[in-house]
């Protein structure tokens, strides 16, 4: 009858080593506290990111986790500067050898804003996830715990390398590119076409697709220190068209146009935009509907126009690649490249 006993001679395996993963913090409902108000009052930010760290069972089982806080702010607050700001501490964090990938809490409402410029502006092959929740830390059914477990899952595994920066909601893994909030309440509160990637399914993450599009173009160490100014445009048929010339006169060098339909510019407006292009200002048009691309030179002639069509791209991730691209060029038609290729 064999022995159960372990063989003397035989080495025990050591444990494999966990992944270093560190915690950038930036506020946001994850780290929000209602403090017992029946109403969806709540005061984003208010929990460091040890103690979200400490609120999540099994997340030390994972990876070795280090805590690192750059704002407590609620993100309508993390503007492109703040936003820049974090790029580059993530940056930092992802160029130390003993960093394998970082896991960044966010709010919800900009964070589809600041994972496109991270993804955007990071040139590390280290997994950078995203994640936020919809509900405060101390909220019945609080979806922070949950989002945080799977985002540290998502970083520290194998598979996730050489994506850019990754979102997850739930158990859903998305590219940061094309990514969007469609819902103000709900937990599944972020859509888009073409960007789910894997799930995060019984403590396993399975991958489905990968990114093609370019990222990692405008690295942030090469970024000036001010971004150029651009400004989002939401138009309609009877827009005074003042308010172009005052964009333009408050410095504005890209304006944003959010269109009805497929990006569809009133006829006033489009003369107004056309002002703006022959004073230097880049104009990019975009939709206001909540999905479909905005094609060149389809209803809208943008060729005659010298405008740029956003494709795909949402007008607030349109917005950052034009500021990213305008620190290279203010060439329409190589910026059209940097739309259809990003």
């Amino acid at each position: 009858m064999p022995s159960s006993q372990p063989d003397p001679a035989m080495p025990e395996a050591e444990p494999a080593e966990k992944p270093r993963i560190v915690i950038v913090a930036t506020g946001g409902t994850i780290a929000g506290l209602a403090a017992g108000s029946q109403g969806r009052a709540y005061r984003p930010g208010a929990l460091s990111a040890e103690a979200l760290v400490a609120a999540v069972p099994g997340l030390a089982e994972l990876a070795e986790l280090r805590c690192r806080a750059v704002f407590a702010l609620d993100s309508v607050d993390l503007d492109l500067p703040r936003q820049a700001e974090l790029a580059a501490v993530v940056a930092a964090e992802l160029a130390d050898p003993g960093v394998d990938g970082v896991v960044v809490t966010h709010g919800t409402d900009t964070l589809e804003e600041s994972a496109y410029l991270l993804h955007l502006s990071l040139t590390s092959d280290k997994p950078v996830v995203v994640v936020g929740s919809m509900h405060p830390a101390d909220a019945v059914g609080a979806d922070g715990p949950g989002n945080l477990l799977g985002a540290v899952r998502v970083a520290a595994d194998p598979g996730a390398s050489g994506l850019g920066t990754l979102v997850v909601v739930g158990q859903d893994v998305y590219t940061a590119r094309g990514l969007r909030k469609v819902d103000t309440v709900r937990t599944a509160a972020f859509s888009g076409r073409h960007t789910a990637l894997a799930e995060v399914v019984a403590g396993q993450v399975l991958w489905y697709a990968r990114p093609v599009r370019s990222r990692g173009t405008f690295a942030i160490e090469d970024l000036p220190e001010s971004l150029p100014l651009v400004e989002l445009l939401v138009s309609r048929a009877d827009l005074p068209t003042e308010v172009v010339a005052a964009l333009v006169a408050g410095g504005a060098r890209g304006i944003v146009h959010l269109g009805p339909g497929s990006g569809n510019v009133p006829a006033a407006v489009a003369a107004a935009l056309d002002r703006a292009r022959r004073a230097g200002v880049v104009v990019v048009r975009a939709s206001r509907v909540a999905a479909g691309p905005v094609s060149r030179n389809g209803a809208v002639d943008d060729d005659a126009h010298d405008w740029v069509a956003a494709g795909d791209l949402s007008p607030y991730q349109a917005r950052v690649l034009l500021a990213l691209a305008l620190t290279r060029t203010s060439d329409p038609r190589d910026i059209q490249r940097y739309f259809d290729t990003h």
